[in-house]
């Protein structure tokens, strides 16, 4: 059984519940503001980090989209009650779309979406962002050997497996309309060299008209951490109540 670091704090509702990014950990910038804000306000607020992320169990390079999804799940119905809004950062807001959807499939749950926040949000990336975008060789290297181990600019090169690329397939998204059913607001910078800025656009379009919100910021990057940038994801968190 992995062993999955939660940080639950108890409050007021709507609550709050951070899905983080892909190599990410809750105790990155974003995260600690949203439960300095939560504090401040005495609203309830959950983070914890994936499998093979941060001070959870499990070794990485066995993560796959399937995987932490199914622990975003069990952490969400174990700690939250009532309505939460959910704000997923980068491979965060894949996760926040599929936990949408896994809990539309539930009758009568407990907890309900009272809206999303998505920052930079990438769903899809294994297919959209990486493996379409590979060269022939890195693509023959994942499916000879397994793994590419890909040079970060935040810090040591991180295994790519064949198994996450594959897994991924099963979790796409951006194929046909995205059901949420709760309002979305979506943050994107127009500078960030990991997920386009099209990709967000590509995402609006496939959820509803109504109750989506897309905030292009002209000079943000992918991490969105300056104090201006996080400003706006708590104002935005602020507004869905």
């Amino acid at each position: 059984m992995r062993r999955i670091a939660v940080r639950a704090r108890e409050g007021d509702l709507p609550g709050l519940f951070w899905l983080g990014g892909f190599k990410s950990d809750m105790r990155g910038t974003k995260a600690l503001a949203l439960d300095a804000w939560a504090a401040e306000r005495r609203r309830a607020c959950i983070r914890f980090d994936y499998s093979g992320h941060g001070e959870s169990g499990g070794d990485f390079v066995e993560g796959t989209i399937g995987r932490w999804l199914e622990e975003s799940v069990e952490v969400f119905e174990q700690f939250c009650v009532g309505p939460q809004v959910v704000i997923g950062s980068s491979m965060g807001g894949w996760m926040a779309l599929l936990l949408a959807r896994e809990l539309a499939r539930r009758p009568a749950p407990r907890v309900s979406l009272k809206g999303l926040v998505l920052i930079a949000p990438a769903p899809d990336f294994t297919e959209e962002l990486m493996w379409k975008g590979f060269s022939s060789d890195i693509r023959h290297q994942i499916e000879t050997t397994g793994v590419w181990l890909r040079p970060s600019e935040y810090g040591d090169p991180y295994p790519i497996t064949r198994n996450l690329i594959e897994e991924g397939r099963q979790h796409l998204l951006l194929g046909g309309t995205i059901e949420v059913g709760c309002p979305v607001h979506i943050l994107q910078g127009a500078q960030d060299p990991d997920v386009p800025w099209k990709h967000a656009f590509a995402l609006a379009h496939r959820l509803p008209a109504d109750d989506v919100v897309l905030t292009m910021i002209q000079d943000g990057d992918h991490r969105l951490s300056r104090p201006q940038d996080i400003a706006r994801i708590l104002a935005a968190v602020a507004e869905m109540g």
